[in-house]
């Protein structure tokens, strides 16, 4: 596990559509997400379009993002939700179904999809991961949003040859 967000990127001046889609379920963390997430979005990304969804649980939000994703004009989703391991299994299957489904939604549709729903022990360690600053996951899913979205752009405008495999140079191929 990390002990600090990452450093903070560079300014992207492009103009964006960020959706972000949340959880209703441990609204007290994951509101703190969204504000947290806002926040630095229109510090990084100052003109950036911030549309925020909310949906009843964890499990919901893959479907969510299908949606959003179908649209053209978004740049990048960001999914915030969290799980509190219970007794059960339960919170693993939830976790792992999302994280499969939000994988697949961003390769399926080649867009960014930042994959902030937690699965967390207790209450302390939300707190930590959604009010506290250190390590704060909805900071850490603004600027991971910004990276994607700075690198696709690069990667719109240089096109097709960007994409080009280049052949390694090794003493059996020179």
């Amino acid at each position: 596990m990390s002990t600090a967000l990452p450093t903070k990127p560079r300014r992207v001046s492009k103009h964006s559509q960020i959706t972000l889609v949340v959880s209703r379920y441990n609204e007290k963390f994951t509101q703190a997400l969204v504000d947290n997430a806002r926040e630095e979005l229109s510090d990084i990304m100052p003109n950036t379009q911030i549309e925020v969804l909310y949906v009843p649980g964890a499990f919901e939000i893959p479907v969510a993002v299908s949606a959003v994703l179908r649209q053209d004009n978004v740049s990048a989703v960001i999914a915030l939700g969290l799980i509190i391991q219970g007794e059960t299994k339960h919170g693993d299957l939830i976790a792992e179904s999302v994280t499969s489904g939000l994988q697949t939604l961003a390769i399926e549709h080649t867009k960014p999809v930042i994959h902030e729903v937690l699965l967390v022990e207790n209450e302390k360690q939300a707190y930590a991961r959604c009010i506290g600053s250190q390590l704060n996951r909805g900071k850490e899913a603004a600027r991971a949003a910004a990276v994607m979205v700075d690198l696709f752009g690069q990667i719109e405008s240089q096109g097709p040859t960007l994409t080009k495999p280049t052949q390694r140079q090794y003493p059996s191929n020179v």
